[in-house]
């Protein structure tokens, strides 16, 4: 076996160890800094040089993704304007492997002396960093993976992991559930798949209607009129409740059974479907769809609670959007 494979499992098994030290070391001042986070005014501001730094944007991320407003302040800028973006109100989130980072260790008069609250994430509390913040979550002593030991390697895998931790049992101190967490994703799958009817409906003039009673060659023109042509029409009352449905295939199966004479005097109310199947504006996109391919139509009508029209569901939106 090639050594190299020997020498790469160990490093991971030292990565390992690393975050199964820093679970252990897990108490109070974790939930208080959980609990400090969840009552902020303010937002999170993490802070890092190097790789504690790229650690720390990471986990501000994680954090505005899960329903807490976060920013990352970079040391350095800090001290030449950017401290300007903390305000009292804020809590201070600073990584230092060390806590003897002078870059970090400057931010601290400052930040406190603006009413800030400060949290260290560093391998002791007897840092300086670790003496002079309010709370510590403290890494204890990690020697880096590797033959040298010099990378940051294990240092930041402990504090990447710590900090998921501390984001996610905050997340769950908001209650912060799926369909939060696609608001925050609307670009991703599940932020797809939350998606509900009414942001995706047809609404204005591409909610092609009629008033119940109307000829049927107005509606047909509606129907053709309508941008995008959906190839259907509702049918309304004079309250603007739906009571009934005509697609492109109803005018098909008249123009089949011989009735293309008919039509001119047709109205709107002989040929439609009456009481059709609808769906509700909060209904998951995911959940119409499925309906529509149980019922094998291509459009739905959209109704309120009131059974108003709200718009039009077309399976072409959804197709477009990669919904299901």
């Amino acid at each position: 076996m090639d050594p190299r494979i020997e020498r790469a499992k160990a490093i991971i098994r030292t990565e390992s160890a690393a975050v199964l030290q820093v679970a252990g070391r897990i108490g109070d001042d974790f939930l208080a800094t959980a609990e400090a986070i969840l009552g902020l005014s303010g937002r999170v501001v993490t802070a890092g040089m190097g790789k504690a730094g790229i650690i720390a944007q990471k986990l501000s991320a994680t954090l505005a993704s899960t329903g807490t407003p976060s920013i990352f302040l970079h040391p350095a800028e800090a001290i030449h304007g950017d401290l300007g973006r903390v305000a009292c109100g804020d809590l201070l989130l600073a990584l230092s492997k060390s806590g003897e980072t002078e870059e970090v260790l400057r931010l601290l008069a400052p930040v406190k002396a603006a009413g800030v609250t400060v949290v260290a994430m560093t391998q002791s509390r007897e840092s300086t960093l670790g003496r002079h913040a309010d709370l510590v979550l403290e890494l204890g002593p990690i020697t880096e993976a590797g033959d040298l030991a010099l990378a940051p390697t294990a240092s930041t895998t402990a504090m990447l992991a710590l900090g998921d931790a501390l984001s996610l049992i905050v997340q769950e101190g908001r209650d912060f559930g799926p369909e939060d967490f696609a608001r925050y994703h609307p670009g991703g799958d599940l932020g797809r798949k939350l998606m509900k009817v009414g942001e995706l409906m047809r609404t204005g003039e591409r909610n092609p209607q009629v008033l119940a009673g109307a000829g049927l060659l107005e509606a047909i023109g509606v129907m053709t009129r309508t941008p995008g042509r959906p190839g259907a029409t509702s049918v309304v009352d004079a309250d603007g409740r739906l009571v009934g449905f005509f697609t492109d295939g109803d005018l098909r199966r008249l123009l089949e059974h011989g009735r293309a004479a008919e039509i001119s005097n047709l109205r709107i109310d002989d040929v439609m479907t009456r009481g059709p199947r609808s769906v509700e504006p909060d209904m998951f996109a995911l959940e119409a769809l499925g309906r529509m391919h149980q019922l094998s139509v291509d459009q739905l009508p959209v109704v309120d609670g009131s059974g108003r029209l709200s718009g039009l569901l077309d399976v072409q939106d959804l197709i477009d959007l990669r919904i299901g």
